[in-house]
């Protein structure tokens, strides 16, 4: 078993509960860890035989382009889509962190980390 991260994915987004924050946007870090075996593609070295990450950014960018209330929604969207589109990938976590939060304090940004597994 092998890991590939795709880390600091940052984008522009309409996420929230407020109307302010669905109208103006904010922005959004994301991560992405994956769990799939890479001996095979280690061997091949072909892009066939491993996760694309090109993919995996691609699945992050459509749904945090997606308003959503919560953070928890956006991240379940995301783990559900790797997992139908990635089918070597066996489990999946990501991290959703707003920057700059309008929560009425100096915080630097507020992250969510959920991860969902291939079921057998």
């Amino acid at each position: 078993m092998g890991i590939i991260k795709v880390e600091n994915i940052r984008v522009f987004a309409n996420h929230g509960c407020l109307k302010e924050e669905t109208k103006i946007g904010s922005d959004y870090r994301v991560d992405l860890e994956v769990e799939a075996d890479l001996k095979k593609s280690a061997k091949s070295d072909a892009l066939k035989d491993t996760v694309d990450y090109v993919l995996l950014n691609k699945i992050v960018r459509e749904e945090m382009g997606r308003p959503s209330k919560l953070l928890e929604t956006v991240a379940l969207y995301i783990l559900d889509r790797v997992l139908n589109e990635s089918e070597m990938t066996q489990k999946v976590t990501v991290w959703v962190s707003k920057i700059n939060p309008p929560i009425g304090g100096d915080v630097e940004m507020v992250t969510i980390k959920m991860s969902k597994e291939r079921k057998i």
